[in-house]
């Protein structure tokens, strides 16, 4: 199966979709409400599995959230097994995306620029 076909396409949105009602069920305190699952990619022969998450929230509650996530790695791997059905459950390694925060920034950075050129404009 080739990374990029469809059959592995529809794989990572159900992982995905999964993996996000899982996490929300999770009792952890240290996982951050606010966290979502942004992408995820399985490998080829389903043994591993790159989920992409985001936590709105600090520095501190990202760190304590992945935490929070490697310690319930079994438990998400459990539950995933049961709602989705693989051949192989993959082992998941949970990865910080900062995309989202990174997208913030930047349209602040871009609004910032847009007012000080309408300021220039109106002297």
């Amino acid at each position: 199966m080739r990374k990029n076909s469809n059959k592995n396409l529809r794989i990572n949105e159900e992982v995905m979709r999964e993996l996000s009602k899982i996490i929300r069920e999770v009792k952890d305190p240290r996982i951050h409400p606010l966290t979502s699952v942004v992408a995820v990619e399985v490998a080829p022969d389903l043994k591993t599995a790159k989920a992409f998450i985001s936590v709105l929230g600090d520095e501190e509650a990202q760190k304590n959230t992945l935490v929070g996530l490697k310690s319930a790695e079994g438990y998400i791997r459990r539950e995933l097994a049961h709602s989705v059905n693989l051949r192989n459950t993959p082992q998941i390694t949970f990865i910080m995306d900062q995309s989202i925060e990174y997208g913030i920034r930047m349209s602040h950075m871009i609004d910032e620029v847009m007012g000080n050129d309408t300021k220039n404009e109106e002297e």
